[in-house]
């Protein structure tokens, strides 16, 4: 199997992640996301018509986009996605959760910051607005930790990987995580894991 992804990817970090606390490692292939590698006519036609990363390659030939659909095919029987329906579901409602109430907002200032964009007085709005909404989808996640180890159960899921990638680094796009010690707490937690894997270029 093989992983097309980016170096600085999230989303591809995500999944590295997981295959790490797993003990599980694929063949990585990286491109330059900003050049336009995604878009070329070969990505598009033969990995995915949507440009985007990470994708991942099964040993046939099938392609699998999406970081939260892979994590669930490699999750699949083991710990990180138990078998217990509740369980299950509330798995889900925090990967849909990071994905349209965590990652939209933690990782733009990050990504302007890494491509040297513009701030111009409209981006300038903006970025107070991704910030308002960025701290709030934190303030959900310190209120969710309190007393509690990790998201859904008493172990690690995965929805604590995917939940992970983004609070890393989003210092790395101007946030500051002093004000949730239960996130901190909990970070630190996910760290102390076998087999982790830190973000790239991050010790």
């Amino acid at each position: 199997m093989r992983l097309h992804s980016a170096p600085k990817s999230g989303n591809g970090y995500k999944v590295r992640l997981l295959l790490g606390l797993m003990g599980e490692g694929v063949e990585v292939i990286d491109y330059n996301t900003r050049g336009g590698e995604t878009h070329s006519p070969g990505f598009l036609g033969n990995v995915n018509p949507d440009g985007r990363v990470p994708v991942l390659e099964l040993d046939d030939g099938t392609t699998l986009p999406e970081s939260g659909a892979i994590m669930l095919f490699f999750a699949e029987g083991t710990p990180y996605l138990p078998g217990d329906r509740v369980e299950r579901a509330q798995i889900f409602r925090w990967m849909f959760f990071e994905q349209y109430s965590l990652l939209l907002y933690l990782s733009r200032p990050r990504l302007w910051k890494m491509w040297e964009v513009e701030i111009t007085e409209v981006r300038e709005a903006q970025l107070a607005e991704i910030f308002e909404q960025g701290y709030r989808a934190l303030g959900v996640m310190e209120r969710h930790l309190e007393g509690r180890e990790f998201f859904v159960g008493e172990r690690p899921t995965v929805a604590d990987v995917a939940l992970y990638a983004y609070p890393r680094v989003c210092d790395e796009g101007g946030y500051e995580l002093g004000d949730y010690p239960n996130v901190r707490a909990w970070l630190e937690r996910v760290e102390a894991l076998p087999g982790y894997v830190p973000p790239p270029g991050r010790a």
